[in-house]
């Protein structure tokens, strides 16, 4: 089968995912998380690319992302490449890292942006490592939940506005909303949009065609 275009330009938004090869592992320690962490940050810092969620699981990550530059394929390469090399080499293990190449999706920004965040924080949860998304340490989810967590590059304020003017109304209406999705089936064209390759309206996916 023909590999899926990839569909670039400035300030598109997508949900991105890689998995390991073969199911396997790509964090095996907190110091796995972290690492990966800067990576996202570093390749944040030289792309301009603005990051506005992220979940890391055991074996694979998801993002969502907005390119103002429209750069995502350089993004990419420089964030799993160097995550790679850096876990080949404290592991002890050569070869290919990821399952072939990261999965991109482009997203339509609103609704569809907002479901998908919860989609991404409740990820710990559908997989049963946790009961609520504030129990696992490794997602953006603390950072719309409450101010102070470090990750400064961020951002959370755009999907916030959608939840209310005021900052902390934002974060409880934000929060009552992710909650509200747990035990819930994930919606339709979230499950089919790793197929299509576009989550939006029908308007939206028509233009993009």
């Amino acid at each position: 089968l023909a590999r899926q275009l990839r569909i670039e330009y400035s300030g598109a938004f997508f949900h991105v995912f890689s998995r390991g090869n073969q199911k396997q592992p790509v964090f095996l320690s907190d110091d796995d998380m972290f690492y990966f962490l800067k990576c996202l940050r570093d390749a944040h810092d030289k792309f301009g690319t603005r990051v506005h969620v992220y979940c890391l699981m055991p074996n694979h990550y998801h993002l969502m992302l907005e390119t103002p530059l429209g750069n995502l394929s350089r993004m990419m390469h420089l964030l799993n490449t160097t995550y790679t090399v850096y876990f080949n080499a404290k592991h002890d293990r050569c070869g290919h890292l990821f399952q072939g190449r990261y999965k991109s999706i482009l997203i339509e920004a609103g609704s569809y942006a907002q479901e998908l965040s919860r989609y991404i924080h409740l990820n710990p949860v559908r997989s049963h490592i946790v009961k609520l998304p504030e129990q696992y340490p490794w997602s953006s989810y603390e950072c719309y939940r409450r101010a102070g967590r470090p990750e400064k590059w961020l951002e959370t304020a755009f999907l916030l506005n959608f939840f209310g003017e005021c900052l902390d109304e934002a974060r409880r209406t934000y929060v009552e909303f992710v909650v509200d999705g747990i035990g819930k089936e994930v919606p339709a064209p979230i499950r089919n949009s790793a197929r299509k390759g576009i989550l939006g309206s029908e308007e939206f996916v028509t233009r993009i065609k």
